[in-house]
Parts: structure tokens; C-alpha cells; sequence
């Protein structure tokens, strides 16, 4: 018997490492440095372009007019009807379609799933206003009008219809990385990419704009993309999984 009164027993044993436990991570956010540097590179990118459309008047430069001297020697068919069927895919209802499918997916229930809806079409808005705003500011006319192969409307620079579907490819990227596997999501990048690629290229083989314009749509939609991604977390919040049961139920 001891002092205490109570007998000997085991002593504790001190825990070795690596067996504390390890407490469960929460949900992963987009890095935010990165997509703010890809958003200042972008900005930065399309400023000079805009510049560059300004200083000169919306002329175009060289190799603006070799490739619609390019585009204009090989306009025969099934190519202009196909680059017409595609190009007419980047406006109108289909890049809204692809905001509300978006945000079908991105949601988990009927309130996430409104939420995330919401959202994505805002993004798509914004821009859209913004980019109608900079056509109106910087007025760049199009190219000669006995050229087009297409229909067209308004100044040139950037193009609608390249910021509208690069627009949309990000924002269904978005939700389909909120719910398919990363194997899955990867292949579905790609393809949202090469659309987003052909409805650009498609104007200038439809000679309604320089490539130019179109550039300038591609890099005005990667810069909202990035911004939108980093307000993600607070438009959208994810899910946390130490609040869920075993596999994530609720």
C-alpha cells in the first residue's frame, strides 16, 4: 500500500510519435495569392491590348489583317457552315444554360443549389455589362463589311462572343469541380476549353473581328474568372466535413 492508500498500478505510458490524433481538415478554398496574380497578369495583359486598340484608332496591325486575308481564302464550305453552327453556340441562351447548369451541380441541396445559381449567372452578367461597356468606350470598328461570312453587330473589341463563351466554359468548369472526381473534372476542362477555343476562332473566320478582339475577350474573361474564384468562399461556401458524419453524411 502506498501513502495514498491506493496500490501500485501501470504507469502511463507516454505516447509515441505519430499517434496523437489528428484532427480532420476542413473544407480546401482555392489558394488565393495565385488567382490574384493570375488576375493582376491578365488585367494587365488586356490593358495593353486595349491601349495598343486605342492609341491606333482600331486599326488593325499586321497580322490582324494576314489572318483575315487567311480566313478569306479558305471560307469555302463545310467549314463556313460549321464555324457558323459553332459560333452561334457562344451567345444567346446557351452560356446562361451552362450558368444554371453550373450551378445545379455546384449546390447540395435546393437553397445551395439556388445560391450557386444565382451566382454563376451574376458572374455572367457582370461581364457581359462590363464588356459591353468597354465595346461602347473603346469603339474599334469591325473589319470591311463586304468581308463578313457572318452576322455581326456593334463595335468589335473585345469580342461578345469569345468573352461570353470563355465565360461560361469557367463557370461550368467551376461546378463540375464541385462535383465529379478530379479524373472526370480534368476531361470536362478540356472539352469546355476547345469550345470556349472554336466559338473565339470562329469570328475571325467568320471575318466579323480581329484576332485581336478576340484575344481581348479571352483575356477579359480570365481575369473575371479569377476574381469571381476568389470571392468563391464567400458567395458559395463549401460544405464542412468535420461537422458530417462517417462518409460525409449530414
Amino acid at each position: 500500500m502506498t501513502a495514498s492508500g491506493q496500490g501500485p498500478g501501470p504507469r502511463p505510458q507516454p505516447s509515441r510519435p505519430g499517434t496523437e490524433p489528428v484532427p480532420r481538415a476542413g473544407p480546401r478554398r482555392p489558394r488565393t495569392a495565385p488567382l490574384l496574380v493570375l488576375a493582376a497578369v491578365c488585367a494587365a495583359l488586356f490593358a495593353a491590348l486595349a491601349i495598343t486598340v486605342s492609341v491606333r484608332h482600331g486599326a488593325p496591325v499586321a497580322p490582324e489583317r494576314a489572318a483575315l486575308r487567311w480566313s478569306a481564302a479558305h471560307h469555302g464550305e463545310p467549314l463556313r457552315s460549321m464555324a457558323g453552327a459553332l459560333t452561334a453556340t457562344g451567345s444567346g441562351p446557351v452560356p446562361y444554360a451552362l450558368a444554371v447548369l453550373a450551378g445545379l451541380l455546384a449546390g447540395r441541396d435546393a437553397a445551395g443549389r439556388l445560391r450557386a445559381v444565382l451566382c454563376a449567372l451574376v458572374v455572367l452578367a457582370v461581364g457581359q455589362a462590363i464588356r459591353y461597356g468597354l465595346m461602347e468606350l473603346l469603339a474599334r470598328p469591325r473589319p470591311p463589311a463586304a468581308d463578313w461570312a457572318g452576322r455581326a453587330s456593334g463595335y468589335a473589341f473585345p469580342s461578345g462572343h469569345a468573352t461570353t463563351s470563355a465565360l461560361a466554359a469557367g463557370i461550368l468548369a467551376w461546378g463540375i469541380a464541385r462535383r465529379a472526381r478530379p479524373s472526370v473534372a480534368r476531361t470536362w476542362y478540356a472539352v469546355l476549353a476547345l469550345w470556349a477555343a472554336g466559338v473565339g476562332l470562329t469570328r475571325v473566320a467568320l471575318r466579323v473581328h480581329w484576332p485581336g478582339d478576340v484575344l481581348g475577350g479571352w483575356l477579359l474573361a480570365a481575369t473575371l474568372l479569377a476574381l469571381a474564384l476568389f470571392l468563391e468562399p464567400f458567395a458559395v461556401p463549401r460544405r464542412d466535413p468535420s461537422r458530417c458524419g462517417p462518409a460525409g453524411a449530414p
